[in-house]
């Protein structure tokens, strides 16, 4: 095999392993809401845990699948890795197209939650090198936090991100429970195959290139199990439905942090290469950009838009220097 088709043959790796991954997780996620409902779980909570969640489960497989192999690096460059991109790019494209809306809560208290939350990801990073159980459980004691604090929100009858309630709200008709089942186990089985064969497809490809495992999990693989959101978001700014989009992105960024790295972490301790100071800074800085631009008028126009792509495009040529 050429060099060549061996690039193209890993690249098709890749996208299918994408494509089994977005594919997996829709599937997933319908299927664990309507058991959920089944089962009389009211809707407020599936769209708070399964189909949030649901969202982070590209990165998730793709993170513990990583770490599993000792691809550490792709590990945390793909979780710092989307949510730079998840703020700069996605937020940046969909407020171009149309200015975006930002609810008082994302703007008071989630917004600066990413910051901390990713300041304590540098800092429990940098510290030692690595992410241990310690941090792992530290994490996951934060995630249940962030919950409670959303359920409290939706039940004072605050708005809640909109794909958490789109996504539990199909009623129809009723699917038979061995259908719902066949909808996990077939997603669950896609999220972990997807992931494997993207983690692989993605670790020779740095390999053929003689690329850091960091710059692929920062780019390459970042990009690929952003699709989902990059997708919603793009979609619902289209439709001019676009203030759903920063709630659905500063979820995202929670949910990576705490959940992925914090699962990760429990699974296997995940090492945090000193290289990643800078993208870690980069992602706080952009998230801190992004509560600047919508401090004052709690919304995203088409100027911070173009501030957060410029912001991106300067990121970019870093990496590849």
């Amino acid at each position: 095999m050429g060099m060549m088709q061996m690039v193209i043959f890993q690249i098709a790796l890749l996208a299918l392993g994408f494509v089994l991954l977005v594919k997996g997780a829709d599937w997933f996620v319908e299927g664990a809401g309507r058991v959920a409902e089944k089962f009389g779980i009211p809707q407020l909570v599936i769209g708070l845990t399964i189909v949030a969640i649901g969202t982070s489960l590209p990165e998730a497989a793709v993170s513990v699948s990583a770490a599993l192999k000792g691809s550490a690096e792709i590990t945390i460059g793909n979780i710092v890795g989307s949510n730079i991109l998840n703020v700069l790019l996605i937020l940046g494209i969909t407020s171009v197209i149309r200015s975006v809306a930002v609810q008082k809560s994302t703007v008071r208290y989630e917004i600066p939650f990413v910051i901390l939350v990713s300041a304590l990801l540098m800092g429990i990073g940098y510290t030692d090198h690595t992410v241990g159980r310690i941090d792992g459980i530290i994490l996951w004691a934060l995630l249940v936090c962030y919950l409670v604090y959303l359920l409290v929100i939706a039940k004072k009858g605050g708005d809640l991100p909109e794909e958490m309630t789109e996504g539990a709200a199909k009623e129809d008709g009723q699917m038979p429970v061995w259908k719902m089942l066949a909808l996990i186990v077939l997603g669950g089985v896609m999220i972990v195959v997807g992931s494997d064969v993207a983690v692989d497809a993605a670790t020779e490809l740095a390999r053929i290139f003689h690329m850091s495992e960091r710059l692929i999990g920062l780019t390459i693989v970042a990009f690929g199990t952003s699709l989902p959101e990059l997708v919603t978001s793009v979609t619902a700014a289209l439709k001019g439905k676009a203030d759903i989009a920063v709630g659905n992105i500063v979820g995202s960024n929670i949910f990576n942090i705490l959940f992925v790295v914090g699962t990760s972490a429990l699974i296997t301790p995940v090492a945090y290469a000193p290289a990643f100071l800078v993208d870690s800074v980069v992602c706080i800085a952009s998230t801190v950009l992004l509560w600047l631009c919508v401090f004052r008028k709690k919304r995203l126009g088409r100027l911070g838009g173009m501030a957060m792509l410029a912001g991106y495009a300067g990121y970019f040529v870093y990496l590849m220097r």
